[in-house]
């Protein structure tokens, strides 16, 4: 499997910002960490491994970055609106930086999002509010209220960050109704161990999802599927099938 490091200095964070990419061809796949992590995470939690068919075919590459969670969404001791306009410019970063880079090694084809956990939420985030530079997703037990990991809190950009509030509010007639209907969508969540929150927040995005008749897959696995990485390497494994 054909592997790369790279490290750059972030103009819009003020900091090195390395990412690991995996593939040589291939759809290129925003790969986002769980909470708090970093871009050699899914390496070592084997989910690399569960992609590695698509990988060595020429289907896929992953581009894995770093997290900036611990200073926006985990540090519930800073005051909000400090940490959601720091996250928003992370968002900035991928979009202005990451992404050109993929697009440059993408031979024509639109990217894609993957995550697990808060990755999901972030997967799932850029994924609705860039449908004209995504057009897949694959969420793995995710929570898509931001308001909520915030305390409550809410003011515009969290708004704007937060799938729960903001699709709810968005015109049949807006452009990007027609770029989700014709994207893949996979919201995944177990009924196991650890994932009761997970599995709330996937039910009301799935509600909101058939409101504004937008296709999606919403999958409930089973009361034995816990929120763990073993599960998350068979989903990835499972839904990466169906978009390949």
């Amino acid at each position: 499997m054909q592997t790369k490091e790279l490290h750059w200095y972030s103009e819009r964070l003020n900091r090195d910002m390395p990412l690991k990419i995996y593939g040589h061809a291939g759809k290129p796949c925003l790969v986002i960490p769980s909470q708090n992590g970093k871009h050699g995470d899914f390496e070592s939690f084997g989910m690399v491994e569960a992609c590695r068919p698509w990988i060595d075919g020429g289907k896929l590459q992953l581009f894995c970055i770093d997290t900036i969670d611990a200073e926006t969404w985990s540090c519930s001791w800073k005051p909000p609106r400090e940490r959601i306009e720091l996250h928003e410019r992370w968002i900035q970063y991928l979009m202005r930086e990451v992404c050109p880079l993929m697009e440059s090694c993408s031979d024509g084809n639109r990217l894609m999002t993957m995550g697990c956990s808060m990755g999901a939420f972030h997967a799932g985030n850029l994924f609705f509010r860039f449908p004209d530079r995504f057009d897949a997703t694959i969420c793995l037990s995710g929570v898509y209220d931001a308001a909520n990991i915030l305390g409550g809190y809410m003011d515009d950009l969290v708004y704007l960050n937060s799938p729960i509030h903001c699709l709810p509010n968005m015109p049949a007639d807006h452009p990007y109704m027609a770029l989700y209907r014709r994207s893949h969508m996979f919201f995944c969540v177990g009924q196991g161990a650890w994932e009761d929150e997970l599995l709330a927040d996937t039910r009301k995005l799935d509600a909101v999802l058939k409101s504004k008749n937008i296709p999606a897959f919403v999958d409930y696995w089973g009361y034995d599927v816990n929120h763990d990485w073993d599960w998350w390497r068979r989903q990835a494994a499972y839904f990466l099938g169906k978009i390949m």
